[in-house]
C-alpha cells in the first residue's frame, strides 16, 4: 500500500520547552489513524508540527513523498493536508455559505467546489438550513460541523481532526461521529485525535496511544485491548 505521510524522528516544543520527543508514525492512502492519550501529552502538538502550525526543531514529515517539514500551512494545504481548527476560530461575522465557500480558495479546490459544497450540506443538513446565518450565531456543536465543512471544501487528500466532539453534548457528539465515519467511508484518509477510543477503533485501522510526547503503543484494530486494558493504559494498574 502506498504511504501518504511518513513522520520519523519528529521534534517540536514551545520556546525552550520541548513537547514531541522524536515521534514516529505513518499512515496509509485510503486510511484512518486515532490518537488518544492523556491532555497535555503532545497530540495537539503533534498535530499542529505536520500542519505547518508549529516549526519542528527535529526530524521530518513527509507527505505523498515529498518532505514538509517546516513548511508554510498555505503550501501544506495546496499539497492537500489539512487540519480542521476548533469552530471557535471561525470569521463570526461571515454567513455559514460564504464561509463554505471561501474555504475553496486554494487551486485544487477550486475546481468542482460547488459538488463539494453539495457534499458538504448533504452530510451536515444544518449547514444548510442555516446558510444564511452568521458564524457567531451557530451553536458549538453547528460551528464545529462549519469547520469541517470548511476542511472538506479545500478537497483534503488527507484531514485532520482534533478532538472534533470535546465539549458537545451526547447528541451532537453522535451526529458529528456519524458524519466522521461517513467521511471515512467515503475514502478520505484521516486522523483523528479523540478520547473515545471505542470510537475511534471502529473508525481506524490503527490507534496510537501518546505520552509523554512519545509514541507509547499502537495498536491494531484487529487485536486491540479490551476497555479494562484501555483505562489501564491511561490510569495504571489499578484502573477498575
Amino acid at each position: 500500500m502506498t504511504r501518504l505521510l511518513d513522520i520519523t524522528g519528529l521534534r517540536a516544543g514551545y520556546a525552550t520547552v520541548p513537547v514531541l520527543h522524536g515521534i514516529d508514525l505513518h499512515l496509509d492512502a485510503g486510511e484512518a489513524i486515532g490518537l488518544f492519550g492523556p491532555n497535555g501529552h503532545g497530540k495537539t502538538t503533534l498535530l499542529h508540527a505536520v500542519s505547518g502550525l508549529l516549526k519542528p526543531t527535529a526530524g521530518c514529515v513527509r507527505f505523498d513523498g515529498q518532505d514538509i517539514t517546516g513548511a508554510k500551512p498555505s503550501a501544506i494545504v495546496a499539497a492537500g493536508l489539512v487540519q480542521a481548527q476548533q469552530g471557535n476560530t471561525l470569521f463570526g461575522d461571515m454567513g455559514v455559505q460564504e464561509t463554505l465557500e471561501l474555504a475553496a480558495f486554494n487551486t485544487r479546490a477550486r475546481s468542482g467546489w460547488q459538488t463539494r459544497l453539495e457534499e458538504v450540506q448533504a452530510l451536515f443538513p444544518r449547514l444548510a438550513e442555516r446558510k444564511r446565518q452568521r458564524a457567531r450565531t451557530l451553536s458549538g456543536g453547528e460551528r464545529q460541523m462549519l469547520s469541517i465543512g470548511c476542511a472538506l471544501m479545500c478537497n483534503p487528500r488527507l484531514l485532520i481532526l482534533d478532538e472534533p466532539t470535546l465539549g458537545l453534548s451526547p447528541r451532537l457528539k453522535g451526529e458529528l461521529r456519524e458524519a466522521i465515519a461517513e467521511i471515512a467511508r467515503k475514502g478520505v484518509p484521516l486522523i483523528v485525535v479523540e478520547q473515545d477510543v471505542e470510537f475511534l477503533l471502529a473508525l481506524s485501522s490503527r490507534l496510537y496511544l501518546v505520552e509523554q510526547g512519545e509514541i507509547a503503543r499502537m495498536i491494531n484494530r484487529a487485536d486491540a485491548p479490551d476497555h479494562k486494558e484501555i483505562m489501564e493504559m491511561y490510569f495504571g494498574e489499578q484502573a477498575h
